[in-house]
């Protein structure tokens, strides 16, 4: 297959690039960084833009950088640029662990951090760490700047809260206190498929206690979101198998599995328990620090 007619715009900064946008978002037109996820759908013509706009001439939107107590991801930022810690604290540790799930090498040099998050696929590994950790996304067009919370974002499957002329120009994950668990358990049925499930468990121990617990899913539904039912479990208790286990109940229970004719909603919820579990046992087991 091949795409559908389009025409190519490559603007040299920012502001020509909205300007652009602006005029175009009534005629589809979309935003190509990495084209990971737009250009095979555009292949299948399950898309059909009539202008795409290539950001990737735009040098402003190449930015990692920690400040203010956040990790910020320009939108030019390529996967790949996690395979080694961005950031050197357990943030950066749980970059480095969730990209490797990520579809296979040759992708994650070209896919972008914030392209994934823009293009809300379910089974995104970035979408799900955005809404686990309550990141904050900068949504830019001639009109200003917008920050939207993760939550607000994500509003169904490949469906967000950005408007037709705005750019998703990069997204700030909160830094990570130095004390910080965490665990990325993944199913797929073979690597670098698609996740037919996935879960972040990220905590802290005070007293040898469970503290500022966070429970996120992708995958299951038509959005990643963080379960509050397996924080609840989690808060003030001694980690331990049993605590674990009855977290992992509590978050396959809480979950609504999207209809899929292959996987019925059972064995998806059966995953969800499974991969929580996963995730806080790698979250609990102490990691030697690089």
């Amino acid at each position: 297959m091949k795409p559908a007619p389009f025409t190519y715009h490559r603007p040299t900064n920012l502001g020509d690039a909205m300007a652009l946008l602006t005029e175009l978002a009534p005629q589809d037109g979309r935003v190509l960084a990495g084209g990971q996820s737009l250009v095979p759908i555009m292949a299948f013509r399950l898309a059909r833009p009539a202008h795409l706009i290539d950001i990737n001439t735009i040098a402003a939107l190449d930015g990692l950088a920690a400040r203010d107590n956040q990790l910020c991801i320009g939108a030019r930022v390529r996967h790949s640029a996690f395979h080694r810690p961005a950031e050197r604290g357990p943030l950066g540790e749980l970059l480095t662990a969730v990209v490797r799930h990520i579809a296979h090498y040759p992708i994650r040099l070209r896919g972008t951090f914030c392209g994934s998050l823009a293009h809300a696929d379910p089974a995104a590994e970035w979408c799900a760490v955005a809404a686990t950790l309550d990141a904050e996304l900068v949504a830019l067009s001639t009109a200003g700047e917008r920050r939207v919370t993760a939550r607000e974002f994500f509003l169904s499957a490949m469906e967000t809260a950005l408007e037709p002329d705005e750019l998703l120009v990069e997204a700030r994950l909160p830094v990570l206190p130095q004390d910080t668990r965490f665990g990325f358990a993944e199913f797929s049925r073979r690597a670098g498929d698609y996740a037919v499930a996935m879960a972040l468990a990220v905590f802290r121990l005070e007293s040898g206690l469970i503290v500022e617990p966070r429970i996120g899913i992708g995958a299951v539904e038509a959005a990643p979101r963080r379960i509050a039912a397996a924080e609840v479990v989690l808060q003030g208790a001694a980690p331990c198998i049993e605590v674990f286990q009855a977290a992992a109940a509590a978050a396959a229970e809480a979950v609504d599995p999207l209809p899929d004719p292959q996987i019925d909603a059972q064995y998806r919820r059966e995953l969800v328990k499974a991969m929580v579990h996963r995730a806080l046992l790698q979250a609990f087991t102490p990691r030697a620090r690089p």
